[in-house]
């Protein structure tokens, strides 16, 4: 894009304002050297960097990229041997730690799955922490440039050496200058030409002896340094000078180990520049509430409530504009500061807002092309020094850009054919409208022409637009009305400031038949656009209230859901402790049982196990039951009720067969070993077991049999639990109608064996126990044999 037009649209103005969110001198070269793309590929990418970098910063609020600096002379120098400065190879290591932060803070947000960057991401991935030579500087050198003590063995020797003199020498001085008070100047210790001095009265030269450094403007003071110093200050200049040496053997050594990791150093920064400039795309997206448009190759642009960002928020009226497919030329008339040059700006800033990967201020689904040329004729360029006018200006960029001008071009012309005779004039902006449509260029001109305002009725591709004026209170609106020529407001502004009745009905006569029946048809124009738009911001008010509505019915029937499950909770908390209780109660009654049963009293064991297998699978799981399929199921209802028939009782949650019918609407149901009665609605058939079983008994046999297995595996079990579990092992198999089963409980301390052979021998329905063969486990295993 020319620089002319970069200028006229103010996208150097933009560009300053997006250098404000920059962090690092990387990221100002990078927007410094910004300018539109041509390749839509390549805009779609910058695009959806920025929306990348948009998601990061919605979600964490700031990417860390402070002390990051720009490097890269310092290891360009390091690469062909040069020295680097201690304050320089600072700079290195703080750019280095700057760029492993920000390296792990994108890392994180990936690894946590918390946003999906694959742009970003590409850029991180490249970065190389680099810290042992980090580590290295940071050993050497502080925050402040100073190399310290510790960077070598040597360097701490000789600073302990000086500082060893420079104590010596000062110790010296000071008894000078408490005994010869007098013949001082002052009493202090100074330096002068880096030897240690004391101010000594000119009179006074000769009781001093040593070497004069310096003197006073007036030439009364004399800085001497002593005789009997001379010698220490000689040592501590020697010292002085290793120091500066190893200084300098350190810091070549560490410029030497920036070169060898220059490569790598130079891509870091490219990476780091990288990222601060998307980052500052998307803070600048953030400050002017910018979005991201779609783009398409094909010169269509579609401006959602689209505002220019150099304008104050309070102040910038949006407009809607939509130009393109049929439409290649959009015509602009109206008022003189009612914003016809402010729009043709908004409309070719945010395109070239968009060729450069910035989101551009506007709402969702706006749509802008990416146009090989931008052209643009914008302002008085009259030029003094060319003796041209303003209509000779505008025409010679007008002729440049029609020399130039395609299919893929945005030509934006103000004002145009203005400066010379109203009627050449306009002749004139038809027929370069005309030919710009021949090209297929998509172009936008503002004008005051009036020959203008039906130009778009008469050319196909064509659109009016006008910027709509107040009359009443003779200023613009600032709004664009596409659709609609903008009118003569002469009439009536001339009314409203006072002006004679009778000279505007003369002024009226005077104009044609014609022109009068195209300003009441632009009028009837603005009066339809302005209901338009009324009907529009009513249908937007409903369907926000739609939306709030929506919203709050949404949360009142979550709030319905949540309070639901809570009391289907609570009932199943309910539930489920007076099934406990029950539950607790039968086990106390089966032990009693049992214990009579010890005591010799005739109760039949396998009566004793099912009553226990009936009340475990009578538990009834209220919150997690299922509806039955009606492939499964059919209500009773359907057909009439048969003995032998397997059904379901609704309100036990238990499967049972009939065994007669009681009256017409109840029958005889048997559930395990009890027998109720049971209503025909409280019952369904289950179609899947029509096969007639002997008895509830035999029933429960074979379901039973499917689950316990022939042995059972007590290793790794607490005492116990183990027991219990033996216990209730011992009742299903014998339900299951084994002859014989192995109780496997391990060698170990031999807890379990003796629990397990203590067990067993007390039970009335166990034959015989014995240890297991050679291939049944040995000891570790215990074989029960069934009555």
């Amino acid at each position: 894009m020319m620089e002319r037009v970069q200028r006229v649209l103010e996208y150097d103005k933009m560009k300053q304002q997006l250098l404000s969110f920059v962090a690092s001198s990387l990221g100002r070269r990078k927007v410094e050297a910004l300018i539109p793309s041509r390749q839509i590929d390549e805009v779609i990418e910058w695009q959806r960097e920025t929306a990348e970098a948009v998601d990061v910063l919605r979600l964490k609020g700031a990417v860390p990229l402070g002390g990051i600096t720009d490097i890269g002379a310092h290891v360009k120098r390091a690469q062909i041997g040069g020295g680097l400065s201690a304050t320089e190879l600072t700079e290195i290591a703080a750019t280095l730690y700057g760029g492993k932060r920000t390296k792990q803070f994108f890392t994180n947000i990936i690894a946590d799955e918390l946003l999906s960057l694959p742009l970003l991401g590409a850029y991180v991935e490249q970065i190389v922490p680099l810290t042992p030579l980090e580590q290295a500087i940071k050993q050497c050198i502080d925050d402040h440039g100073y190399v310290l003590d510790q960077a070598s063995g040597t360097l701490r020797t000789v600073r302990a050496q000086i500082r060893t003199f420079e104590t010596t020498i000062r110790t010296k001085l000071e008894q000078f200058t408490r005994s010869s008070r007098s013949m001082l100047s002052d009493a202090l210790v100074t330096i002068r030409n880096d030897r240690y001095v004391i101010p000594v009265k000119q009179e006074y030269r000769s009781s001093f002896g040593g070497i004069v450094h310096d003197q006073s403007a007036s030439g009364a003071t004399l800085f001497i340094e002593p005789g009997v110093i001379v010698s220490l200050n000689n040592q501590l200049t020697e010292a002085k000078s290793r120091e500066k040496r190893e200084i300098e053997r350190i810091l070549a050594d560490l410029s030497n180990q920036v070169g060898v990791e220059g490569a790598s150093l130079l891509l870091n920064l490219e990476m780091l520049a990288q990222i601060d400039f998307v980052v500052a795309k998307a803070q600048y997206a953030n400050a002017i509430r910018a979005v991201q448009p779609k783009l398409n190759d094909q010169g269509y642009i579609h401006l959602k409530q689209a505002r220019h960002p150099l304008l104050s928020a309070d102040e910038v009226v949006p407009i809607e504009v939509a130009i393109g497919n049929d439409i290649r030329s959009l015509v602009i008339t109206g008022p003189n500061t009612g914003g016809k040059t402010v729009t043709l700006k908004t409309i070719g800033l945010l395109s070239c807002m968009a060729q450069s990967g910035l989101h551009v201020p506007a709402e969702e689904e706006t749509e802008l092309a990416v146009f090989a040329h931008i052209f643009a004729d914008i302002g008085d360029e009259q030029s003094i020094e060319q003796s041209l006018s303003t209509f000779s200006s505008h025409m010679k960029n007008i002729v440049s850009i029609l020399e130039q001008v395609n299919e893929q071009s945005l030509v934006l012309l103000d004002e145009l054919g203005a400066g010379t005779d109203p009627t050449e004039g306009a002749a004139l902006a038809m027929a370069i409208l005309d030919h710009l449509y021949g090209l297929g260029a998509l172009a936008v001109a503002t004008t005051h022409y009036s020959e203008l305002k039906g130009y778009a009725y008469e050319r196909t591709g064509a659109l009016n637009a006008s910027v709509e004026f107040d009359v009443e209170t003779l200023r613009p609106t600032y709004r664009l009305l596409v659709g609609v020529p903008g009118r003569s407001n002469a009439f009536a502004i001339s009314k409203r400031l006072g002006l004679n009745e009778g000279i505007i009905t003369a002024a009226k006569v005077e104009m044609t038949r014609e022109a009068g029946q195209v300003e009441r048809m632009i009028a009837s124009l603005e009066q339809r656009q302005k209901e338009v738009e009324q009907a529009r911001e009513e249908a937007l008010a409903v369907q926000q209230d739609a939306e709030t509505l929506k919203k709050q019915l949404a949360r009142e029937f979550a709030r319905f859901e949540r309070e639901k499950q809570l009391r289907l909770q609570e009932v199943d908390k309910k539930a489920a402790q007076a099934l406990t209780e029950a539950k607790e109660e039968a086990e106390m009654i089966i032990a009693e049982l049992r214990d009579l049963q010890k005591q010799g009293t005739a109760v039949k064991d396998h009566q004793l196990i099912e009553a226990r297998k009936h009340l475990e699978e009578a538990a009834p799981k209220l919150s997690q039951q299922k509806p039955t399929s009606k492939g499964q199921m059919e209500k009773m209802t359907e057909r009439a009720p048969q003995p032998g028939d397997e059904v379901k009782v609704l309100s036990l949650n238990q499967n049972g067969s009939i065994v007669k019918k009681v009256d017409d609407k109840t029958f005889l149901v048997q559930l395990g070993m009890m027998k109720m009665s049971v209503a025909t609605d409280d019952m369904q058939l289950l179609k899947s077991s029509k096969k007639e079983t002997n008895t509830a008994s035999t029933t429960s046999l074979k379901r039973t049999n499917m689950h316990v297995s022939p042995e059972l595996d007590l290793r790794g079990e607490r005492y116990e639990e183990a027991m219990r579990r033996v216990e209730k092992y011992i009742d299903d198999a014998l339900l299951a109608g084994y002859s014989k089963v192995s109780i496997i409980h391990g060698h170990g301390t031999g807890a379990l064996r003796k629990g397990v052979k203590k067990l067993v021998a007390a039970h009335p329905r166990i034959k015989t126990t014995r240890d297991g063969g050679m291939n049944e486990g040995g000891l570790g295993n215990t074989v029960i044999e069934f009555m």
